[in-house]
């Protein structure tokens, strides 16, 4: 979710947020609060478990836009990838104003599943026949570096790898081919080995199971990650506001219930809700609801590291205080996890519970069910373009946005003060 696991589009069974459509002269109808409510019935609240591990010291949210304010860029989206742009612009010496319809990192980027995964949203031997070995291998590169440079930066970034466990006969052979062929672009990737005193991938793991380690990836808390991120950039001079829904969008005035930034350039970083910010978009990013739930902590079981399995349709990961967070399940959804509301449902829920008790083999209670809405392009490629006269737009990461829309706000920053990004050059088809 919103980067949380590969996701198989070609040749293989049908692999991997979502909401009815809004009106789209009023982009706050996306706006997802967390809220403290206990829904009717006992339910848990519609809030990620990561809530519970995101209250930084002295933290507080930027307040609403009132009145005008002049900035070079207007940045518009404070996720991981709005604002990787409003720190990648501040590097650069330019002037930023940042607006959020919600809080920072309200939707997807601070209620995804954490993993920070090198590659595109497919898996590296799919990538390769579908766009080519040369690009594949740049968007591999590429992000591999950016998580790298999300460690330096950040020390609560756990670069403890992740495994992609078979299921069946048909992915263990999937599997191997991924192996042997990230071995031979010479990709840091391990054959992943259940009987060693670290596997930590649940409890109804056979000894036989077939599995790769990808060395190089990583996890983080993605809402205390995102908060802490605002903070610095806060402290380096950006101003950011939130509950600030963009109404109007021109490539030097950006226009908000209350407010006005005036600028010379734009970025628009909301992944799955482009549409409604930027219309000519819709028929490009179709919106998607991933689901996850997380439990109270636990010591049943040991996971060291993000886990993703059955052609990565589900995933799993252990925070540091011993809480289990399980996504996807999107298939179980079929037809309603599109265009859907982010909010739990029952089937995939279902779905998710029962895979927590007897595959992973946890019984703590169930803390946290929770949705939100990504971004889902037919190719698995994410957008970086420009869409109006000083407008740039990124977004369409694929369920994979943690470290692409991070990479992606940052070339896009080069695009919109320069014209001109050599990585942009290789990466798409300019």
């Amino acid at each position: 979710m919103g980067a949380s696991s590969p996701t198989q589009l070609v040749e293989t069974p049908a692999a991997p947020d979502g909401q009815e459509p809004a009106d789209q002269s009023d982009p706050a109808s996306h706006h997802v609060v967390l809220t403290e409510r206990t829904p009717a019935g006992g339910e848990p609240p519609n809030e990620p478990v990561w809530a519970t591990g995101a209250d930084l010291p002295g933290w507080h949210q930027p307040p609403r836009l009132e009145g005008e304010v002049h900035a070079d860029l207007c940045v518009i989206g404070l996720g991981g990838s709005g604002l990787a742009a409003v720190a990648e612009a501040l590097d650069a010496g330019q002037t930023v104003v940042g607006i959020d319809a919600g809080p920072i990192a309200g939707r997807a980027a601070g209620r995804n599943g954490g993993f920070l995964l090198a590659g595109t949203a497919l898996f590296h031997h799919d990538a390769v026949r579908r766009y080519g070995r040369e690009r594949a291998l740049a968007w591999y590169r590429g992000t591999v570096e950016e998580i790298e440079r999300m460690a330096a930066a950040d020390p609560e970034v756990r670069q403890v790898g992740s495994v992609r466990l078979a299921i069946d006969d048909q992915e263990a052979a999937d599997v191997e081919r991924q192996l042997a062929v990230m071995r031979d672009d010479g990709l840091a990737v391990e054959a992943f080995d259940p009987t060693a005193p670290d596997a930590g991938v649940g409890a109804a793991v056979a000894e036989d199971a077939v599995g790769l380690l990808v060395p190089d990836d990583a996890m983080a808390n993605p809402l205390a990650r995102c908060r802490r991120l605002a903070a610095r950039c806060v402290d380096a001079g950006a101003q950011l506001f939130t509950d600030s829904p963009a109404t109007t969008v021109s490539g030097n005035r950006v226009t908000t219930p209350d407010g006005v930034v005036h600028c010379d350039a734009v970025v628009v970083a909301v992944d799955g809700v482009l549409g409604a910010i930027l219309p000519e978009l819709a028929p490009r990013v179709r919106p998607v609801r991933l689901q996850m739930l997380g439990t109270e902590p636990t010591d049943e079981v040991t996971v060291p590291r993000p886990v993703y399995a059955r052609w990565g349709l589900d995933y799993w990961s252990q925070a540091p205080d011993g809480r289990i967070a399980l996504g996807g399940g999107r298939d179980q959804g079929g037809d309603e996890e599109e265009a859907a509301r982010p909010e739990p449902s029952e089937p995939v829920q279902d779905h998710l519970e029962t895979l927590l008790r007897e595959r992973i083999g946890v019984t703590a209670p169930i803390s946290h069910r929770w949705a939100a809405t990504v971004g889902f392009t037919p190719s698995g490629l994410p957008l970086c373009e420009q869409v109006r006269p000083g407008v740039w737009a990124i977004g369409g990461y694929s369920g994979t946005g943690n470290v692409i829309g991070a990479m992606l706000g940052r070339i896009a920053v080069e695009l919109a003060v320069t014209g001109s990004s050599d990585r942009a050059d290789l990466l798409f088809d300019t």
